[in-house]
């Protein structure tokens, strides 16, 4: 079975960041809660959602500057929940990158079609960028669109980094993927991460998906640079 999506609501107010997670988890999303941007940003970038619910007044960053540093690393799906209504202030968020604009208050069904409408925008985004939903080779499949991994026709539980690191490396099989630009792309360039974090993650998903770990088929170490997946 896929994974169910993830959404990150950043909101300060607990009467409306309540609201907003009961909606999301009533209709088989994962929620994850922030109180202000910068546990927002730590949250973007270590549980990687699939979309972002931000509130512009936030008590310590502007949630106009979170969006763009969100943006300065991620294309994830963010839409504005605010109870500013002047235009400018929409089309400065709209400018700065965000999917959608919300106003307060709002109704649940409203909520789940602007959600719906995001996340079919990003899923069409991404197969633009990607010439195939799927990589397929000797056993190993990866339904870009269905977040859905196989080996051998069975399927393998991922963690959320997990898929994400073999996912990236999939979508630029045959290429070597430096250190540093894995860890910027998955764990964003606000994280606190060294090469060991992904050393040890890389280690588990090999042992996931390959025979021998030792002597990887699918996933090679180019050493001292980074990793490539076989094309």
């Amino acid at each position: 079975m896929a994974s169910r999506q993830t959404i990150l609501i950043i909101e300060d107010e607990k009467n409306i960041g309540n609201y907003i997670e009961t909606i999301v988890i009533s209709n088989q999303y994962k929620a994850l809660r922030a109180k202000n941007g910068m546990e927002g940003l730590s949250l973007c970038t270590s549980h990687h959602p699939d979309l972002i619910l931000l509130d512009l007044g936030l008590p310590d960053v502007d949630g106009m500057d979170v969006l763009k540093r969100i943006r300065s690393f991620s294309h994830v799906p963010v839409i504005i929940i605010s109870a500013r209504t002047q235009e400018r202030e929409k089309v400065e968020a709209l400018d700065q990158g965000a999917d959608d604009y919300i106003t307060k208050p709002f109704g649940s069904e409203e909520l789940l079609a602007r959600i719906r409408t995001a996340m079919r925008h990003s899923v069409q985004l991404s197969n633009l960028m990607t010439q195939e939903q799927k990589y397929s080779k000797a056993g190993l499949e990866i339904d870009f669109d269905k977040r859905l991994v196989t080996l051998e026709g069975k399927e393998i539980h991922l963690t959320q980094i997990e898929y994400k690191l073999v996912s990236l490396l999939a979508k630029n099989a045959g290429k070597v993927l430096t250190y540093d630009f894995i860890l910027k792309e998955i764990w964003g360039p606000f994280a606190d991460t060294d090469n060991q974090i992904l050393r040890v993650n890389m280690a588990n998903i090999r042992r996931k998906l390959e025979k021998n770990p030792a002597e990887p088929f699918y996933i090679f170490t180019e050493i001292g640079v980074g990793y490539r997946m076989k094309e």
